[in-house]
């Protein structure tokens, strides 16, 4: 167990390699306890004042990163209990959600979610989607017209950013139904 430098009292360390113990006087003197209140109040204006200028910054890209966040995880709950699109072989815990056609090639359908299942690891990662095996399941999944709708040709869909906070609002309401 350490001591703490403030008091030299052994203490449970809370943090890794933290040096002080949770003590007011030890918390004072490491510098971190604000103890006046408007101090506090301070600090949360200033924080506040910062997310406000980080959120009037974001690009498009930005957004579009955070949809995809969401639709992912939307995606790994869907299929959580659905064996792996291309090997068959069952999810584990850490799965990716797997693109049948990729989203740098097809940005216009890099949310449908006929286009995205949940795919191992290996499979996704390795050997690059294993598109044969991933078709085949797919056709399975969905449908031939619905696989083949996918492969054809789509109207280029460039996303405005109140579009993508839109659907980032839509996927976490999804993201709370399928938890319930």
């Amino acid at each position: 167990m350490p001591r703490c430098r403030n008091c030299k009292e052994k203490f449970v360390q809370y943090q890794f390699n933290n040096k002080f113990c949770k003590e007011l006087d030890c918390q004072v003197a490491k510098g971190l306890y604000l103890v006046d209140k408007q101090q506090q109040q301070k600090l949360k204006e200033i924080n506040k004042d910062v997310r406000e200028r980080k959120e009037k910054l974001k690009t498009t890209s930005d957004y579009l990163k955070e949809v995809e966040v969401f639709v992912n995880r939307f995606i790994r709950l869907r299929d959580k209990d659905k064996p792996c699109v291309s090997c068959q072989r069952p999810l584990k815990s850490k799965f990716d959600a797997g693109h049948y056609r990729s989203k740098g090639g097809n940005p216009e359908i890099r949310f449908n979610e006929d286009n995205i299942h949940g795919q191992c690891v290996y499979c996704n990662r390795h050997l690059h989607a294993n598109l044969i095996d991933y078709r085949i399941s797919l056709i399975k999944r969905i449908g031939l017209d619905r696989a083949e709708w996918l492969e054809g040709k789509h109207e280029p869909r460039k996303y405005t950013i109140p579009e993508l906070i839109i659907m980032k609002e839509e996927y976490k309401e999804k993201i709370k139904r399928l938890n319930k």
